[in-house]
């Protein structure tokens, strides 16, 4: 599971719905062409970056579609900066002066850090996103909250860890996140550029997954409480890029008999899903595939049982083709309830 370390409006039902399909035809190769064409350029002079990425295209989702991509993949996540940032935190986290002050002085050497050698951590490149958006007149903020990984936030929310942005296109709210579409953090914590697109304009439901805004409105969809963000089943980058987003079980610690049907369910944010789906049990580092059965994939849902016939504690994650995209921690009692 190489991508174990991750750094890091309320709206009517039916708008956001539409927030997958609305932009579907629009074609982004030349925006990303674009991009390409301009890659390792400097952040020296803005207005001149954004100039070249969006004076030949036409709509505001292009413009935004070539910025977001050069971003994520010419910026680099700056580890050990980030592990300053958390440990700081942590430390002045009851004395609010302290901690107020630190930030001010060491957002200059952050925006340094960005400006002269293109490496930061989250704010840096929600404040990139906002910054070269704005420059091309479209409305984007930058949004604070938690970043949940298997890492972090996974009992209780404590210290804000994580930003990312949301952009207003055509009178509309979308979410985004560059730190996260520009790669990972490896086990030797290395950051690897590995460009994900899944986090570009994500669909609500699953951007919520592991993302939770300080200010409520900003998800975007039902309003998902911070118990049933921190209880839910963990999910992967993989599973931005598959546009799958977790149903039921609806928790990611199961307490259940043995022999008693598990029944597990997904939404497809995607029009056409194909993709070999397995249910697999880690122990000792050894991956054992487990019996799924009544598999179902029509109207935008898949769903399949498992049905537990030993008793114990397992580690059990959802894995699409050779990603494990979503974990969970079956508690299996040995007596049948």
């Amino acid at each position: 599971m190489k991508k174990t370390f991750y750094l890091f409006f309320i709206l009517f039902s039916q708008i956001i719905q539409s927030q997958v399909s609305d932009f579907k035809n629009i074609d982004f190769t030349k925006a990303d062409n674009i991009a390409k064409l301009n890659h390792g350029e400097n952040l020296i002079n803005l207005p001149l970056l954004c100039y070249k990425l969006t004076h030949k295209l036409n709509s505001d989702v292009e413009k935004f579609r070539a910025i977001y991509s050069w971003v994520s993949n010419n910026v680099k996540v700056d580890y050990p900066i980030y592990k300053k940032v958390i440990q700081n935190r942590k430390k002045l986290i009851k004395d609010s002066i302290s901690l107020n002050l630190w930030n001010k002085i060491y957002k200059e050497k952050v925006f340094k850090t960005l400006i002269n050698k293109k490496r930061t951590i989250c704010t840096g490149y929600a404040y990139l996103i906002k910054e070269m958006a704005n420059i091309v007149d479209i409305e984007c903020r930058i949004i604070d909250g938690y970043g949940r990984t298997v890492t972090s936030n996974m009992n209780s929310l404590k210290i804000p860890n994580h930003s990312w942005n949301a952009v207003n296109l055509d009178g509309k709210w979308y979410l985004c996140d560059a730190t996260w579409s520009s790669g990972y953090i490896d086990e030797k914590r290395q950051f690897i550029q590995d460009y994900n697109d899944g986090y570009f304009l994500t669909h609500p439901d699953l951007f919520n997954k592991n993302h939770y805004p300080l200010k409520k409105k900003w998800q975007l969809s039902s309003k998902l409480t911070e118990n049933s963000f921190v209880e839910a089943p963990i999910v992967y980058g993989e599973i931005f890029k598959y546009k799958i987003s977790p149903l039921t079980p609806v928790v990611m610690k199961i307490n259940t008999n043995k022999n008693i049907p598990i029944t597990f369910k997904y939404k497809l944010l995607n029009n056409h899903f194909s993709e070999k789906i397995s249910l697999i049990c880690t122990y000792n580092q050894k991956e054992k595939k487990l019996n799924i059965y009544d598999f179902k994939n029509k109207d935008d849902f898949i769903s399949f049982k498992y049905c537990p016939t030993k008793g114990g504690n397992y580690d059990v994650h959802l894995k699409i083709n050779n990603d494990i995209v979503a974990s969970y921690i079956i508690n299996i009692d040995d007596e049948k309830s």
